[in-house]
């Protein structure tokens, strides 16, 4: 059972620190993915001739307060699976504080999903057509973020062997 309450444990601290460096590493690196976001948003990429290029955001303020949106949902969805390992962690040996710790779990990965899954996929890939992007198309990054989180999510919920 301790066994399995950390491996579960294990896997919630390593998506927190995946978060979190993605974060960090869109901070430290601003322009790489600054320029993803401009492009997305600016649907300069999308198909020739796009009929649905009315919905391009081609203010670069807007490009930044987008940019800076993500970063802080990536660094909160960080954050809150940090306060679920460490939670988990101190609770290993009780089964009912260990159940309650999931909920962060629960918490960080809905937070995650909501970011790499609607942010990425539905505003991104498909209201911003980013799909039809050669260069700037995230939908393959973020699928393998959400899915992650999905499974990972999916394994913490499930009861621990007795």
């Amino acid at each position: 059972m301790i066994v399995v309450r950390l491996t579960k444990s294990f896997m919630v601290a390593a998506l927190a620190a995946f978060a979190l460096m993605v974060a960090y590493n869109n901070v430290a690196d601003w322009g790489a993915n600054y320029a993803f976001v401009q492009h997305v948003l600016g649907m300069d990429t999308t198909f020739p001739g796009n009929p649905l290029t009315g919905r391009a955001i081609t203010d670069p303020s807007l490009w930044r307060a987008a940019y800076v949106a993500i970063i802080a949902a990536e660094a909160v969805v960080g954050v809150v699976l940090g306060i679920a390992a460490l939670r988990m962690l101190r609770a290993l040996r009780d089964g009912a504080r260990f159940a309650q710790a999931k909920t962060w779990v629960a918490a960080g990965c809905g937070l995650g999903f909501a970011l790499w899954f609607f942010g990425f996929m539905v505003v991104g890939g498909e209201y911003f057509q980013m799909w039809q992007s050669a260069t700037w198309n995230g939908q393959e990054s973020a699928f393998r973020f959400y899915m992650t989180m999905l499974g990972v999510l999916i394994f913490v919920s499930l009861p621990e062997p007795h």
